[in-house]
């Protein structure tokens, strides 16, 4: 007697995951998967934006030093991010929101406090990159 075939078995298509068969297209379960990734785009840089604009003030205070050149870096920073957000039907705007990661960590040198949100914030973009790609493939 053979044991019964797992799904992902010897009869499944090369490349395919388990549980798919052969050419059928990767579901995730979601509704409208473009639209599920675009809000975790927007999601994302909105909560950037409100991380960044509520940091200015603890930063001058604890940090030291935050020049006038850094907070307004950190303002446009800011506002870019709430705009990409609002454009994330756009297919750029993927790209967009990693040159702004690069931007903020590029800010560290104003400050270096702001380089640890770059850090902090293109670790998060980077997983959004994954899910996105996961979900959309």
């Amino acid at each position: 007697m053979t044991a019964p075939e797992q799904p992902g078995g010897p009869s499944a298509q090369p490349g395919a995951s388990p549980g798919q068969s052969g050419g059928a297209p990767r579901r995730s379960g979601l509704r409208n998967p473009e639209r599920a990734v675009r809000g975790l785009g927007a999601g994302t840089l909105v909560l950037e934006a409100l991380v960044l604009v509520l940091a200015i003030q603890p930063i001058r205070v604890v940090g030291g030093g935050l020049s006038g050149a850094a907070v307004a870096a950190v303002l446009a920073l800011a506002v870019a991010a709430v705009l990409l957000a609002g454009l994330m039907r756009r297919p750029w705007a993927w790209h967009a929101g990693t040159v702004l990661q690069g931007l903020l960590m590029l800010a560290g040198l104003l400050h270096w406090s702001l380089l640890v949100l770059g850090i902090v914030f293109a670790l998060v973009w980077a997983y959004a990159l994954h899910v996105r790609r996961v979900i959309l493939g």
